[in-house]
């Protein structure tokens, strides 16, 4: 695709704190169901090895999983259980109130997980603007990310308005929209069988050995 077709580079949003966190957590639970699985007696090894069939989709998918793709013609929506393209004519708005969503001609609605609301952020960024238009200077926090971490520190001298982490990728996610309005197209979901079906599989045989144990 030719810089004329595409006036921008495209655009990811994942959150840096659901990455740490999801990575340490996984690491975590891989150590104490491999410890289970090495040095446990009679049934506990495939106990264990169900309960983590069953654990470790679910912390992929609510922590290294969600991600928001901005392409020329669509946005990509990457939630734990399931994947949304949405053309941009087809975006009616994006609302951020308590969480990011993003509403479809359809009426439909579909929650940006990878932007997660930051009311700290906000309130941190609007006490540097009213520090600003106090005449202060000096540096401001503004927090990002899953609640509310995963911040920056960033000056203000910088004359624009100071925004939180998540409302600054939904102010882009909007602007694109207007932009590329004219990209029609129905909005697609797949489910991520990839996910679902070894939680699921694990979450019935872990089930089975507790019961039957």
């Amino acid at each position: 695709m030719t810089s004329e077709q595409q006036p921008y580079a495209d655009r990811s949003y994942r959150s840096p704190a659901a990455l740490v966190g999801g990575t340490l957590l996984l690491g975590v639970v891989l150590w104490v169901g491999g410890d289970a699985m090495l040095r446990g007696e009679g049934r506990a090894p495939l106990t264990a090895a169900a309960f983590l069939l069953f654990l470790v989709p679910l912390v992929v998918a609510f922590t290294l999983r969600p991600a928001v793709f901005a392409g020329a013609d669509a946005v990509r929506i990457r939630n734990p259980f399931r994947t949304i393209t949405v053309p941009w004519g087809a975006v009616v708005s994006i609302r951020s109130v308590f969480s990011n969503e993003l509403v479809v001609e359809d009426s439909r609605k579909f929650q940006l997980w990878a932007i997660p609301v930051s009311l700290r952020a906000r309130r941190v960024a609007q006490r540097r603007n009213e520090r600003r238009a106090a005449g202060k200077s000096g540096r401001g926090y503004v927090a990002g990310g899953l609640f509310g971490l995963g911040g920056g520190t960033v000056s203000d001298d910088d004359s624009s308005p100071s925004k939180a982490t998540g409302d600054e990728a939904v102010a882009t996610l909007r602007e694109l929209a207007e932009l590329n309005e004219g990209k029609k197209g129905e909005p697609t979901v797949r489910w991520a069988y990839e996910i679902l079906v070894p939680a699921v599989v694990g979450a019935l045989a872990a089930a089975v050995l507790v019961v039957t144990g």
